[in-house]
């Protein structure tokens, strides 16, 4: 639970560096928490749910599309630094710099080279963006949380 509130701690942080397990267990705390805010505003009837249909000359298909409600909104923009803090960090790690964050409004291509550059392990030792996570230590890196 350390690792996936460990960028809540380091709010707006950009500089430095965050090694995989960081960005990936705030990753899935987020997705968690996602899912927790759409079941209330689905319980709270607060989340649109949209039915469709397809006709075609040779084809009928129907669905529901569930749009997330005012809540969903709240916490995407509370979580968005955060996110994006540990997200420059984690590419710092991979010794690139935080724009290329940008690629992701190209897309499918550019969310996809993202996910290849969070996935890739970071740089042994120091790189320009400073020391490794790894070397640092976890109790080390952890005591450091609020500096």
């Amino acid at each position: 639970m350390e690792w996936m509130l460990l960028p809540l701690r380091r709010y707006a942080r950009f500089s430095g560096r965050a090694r995989p397990k960081e960005y990936w267990m705030f990753i899935l705390f987020l997705l968690l928490c996602f899912i927790a805010v759409g079941i209330v505003e689905g319980l709270l009837g607060l989340s649109t749910t949209e039915h469709w249909v397809r006709r075609g000359p040779w084809s009928f298909s129907t669905g529901y599309h569930t749009r997330g409600g005012p809540l969903t909104g709240l916490f995407g923009l509370a979580i968005l630094i955060p996110w994006l803090a540990v997200a420059v960090r984690r590419l710092h790690d991979t010794d690139r710099s935080g724009f290329w964050l940008l690629i992701i409004f190209f897309p499918l291509i550019g969310s996809l080279v993202l996910l290849v550059f969070f996935i890739m392990s970071g740089t042994r030792g120091p790189n320009r963006f400073g020391p490794d996570p790894v070397e640092v230590g976890e109790p080390e890196l952890v005591g450091r949380i609020g500096k």
